[in-house]
């Protein structure tokens, strides 16, 4: 069965990777264009147009799915397209182009988290259990008829970013007994049944901590906007950015975003009870350990975190 590939970043490349390897013809790859990184802003592949090209693969770069990029994929003639977080709409022309239609490896058991960022606001919202569906794509926004479903804990210390990378695996292992099933005419998407809930993209402003939320909340947010875009406070201005904090439930006499040190913890007073912080970027500097930058503050006994 001749498959098109369509994925952007790192957690997608384990999709291609077990496509290859069960021997499904890939014939071409759609990625998002070459982009800056870095503070030198080399332009640079995307990590599915890595892998591609290191595996011979056609790379078809684009930022949205256009006419000709819809020719492209005509070209190609795929029996199936395989999307994985390829990060743009795919319009009702490009959708009718493979016979069995394009089918979508999602992290959330759908239809909660239709969107974007679903790990990311599983985590936020303290999900005990998420996973990834396989699904007929449609022109709405993940709504089609689902074939497969895995399930996953989120245990209590995860952040988002190792979430997503566990999921990318199992998934990736899903996606293709989907593409299995579907090849040998056994494949049945059902309508998805439950709750809808909606996952957009995480701006800079979701990584902001509002110290006068509870602590419980602070911390499943820093968590779930890591690795991307990060969580962050302001002091004297000037934002700062944090790694997942500890909740220290027993210290319950710190105001809103007070700091303060217990030994070598370095807490921070919250609407609850107080955070414990792990790792502290201020404004300039590079990230280091809490107990490293409270050490190098003249003093402690006014420092509050807006």
């Amino acid at each position: 069965m001749r498959v098109l590939f369509a994925g952007t970043p790192a957690v997608a490349v384990p999709s291609l990777n077990a496509l290859v390897e069960a021997g499904f013809d890939v014939v071409a790859v759609l990625t998002r264009p070459d982009a800056p990184i870095g503070r030198k802003r080399v332009m640079t592949p995307s990590p599915v147009a890595a892998r591609a090209m290191e595996l011979g693969i056609e790379v078809i770069r684009a930022a949205r799915v256009d006419e000709s990029v819809t020719a492209k994929i005509a070209g190609v003639n795929p029996d199936v397209a395989a999307i994985v977080a390829y990060g743009g709409l795919i319009p009702r022309a490009a959708l009718d182009i493979p016979r069995h239609g394009w089918i979508n490896l999602h992290f959330s058991l759908l239809p909660a988290w239709r969107g974007a960022a679903p790990v990311q606001r599983a985590v936020m919202a303290g999900d005990d259990i998420t996973g990834a569906v396989t699904f007929l794509l449609e022109e709405g926004l993940d709504t089609g008829p689902v074939f497969g479903t895995l399930t996953e804990k989120v245990g209590p210390d995860d952040t988002a970013g190792e979430l997503l990378e566990r999921l990318s695996h199992s998934g990736a292992v899903l996606l293709s007994q989907t593409l299995s099933a579907v090849e040998a005419g056994r494949a049945a998407p059902q309508p998805q049944q439950g709750d809808v809930s909606l996952a957009p993209k995480l701006t800079l402003d979701d990584g902001r901590i509002h110290w006068n939320q509870p602590a419980l909340a602070i911390g499943r947010r820093a968590r779930g906007v890591t690795p991307e875009p990060g969580a962050w406070t302001t002091l004297d201005a000037q934002r700062v950015k944090l790694e997942p904090m500890r909740l220290r439930p027993e210290i319950q006499d710190l105001a809103p975003g007070a700091v303060a040190v217990d030994g070598k913890s370095v807490l921070v007073g919250t609407g609850s009870h107080a955070v414990e912080l792990t790792r502290i970027q201020p404004a300039g500097k590079k990230m280091m350990a809490a107990a490293d930058w409270a050490r190098g503050m003249a003093s402690l006994e006014s420092v509050v975190f807006e």
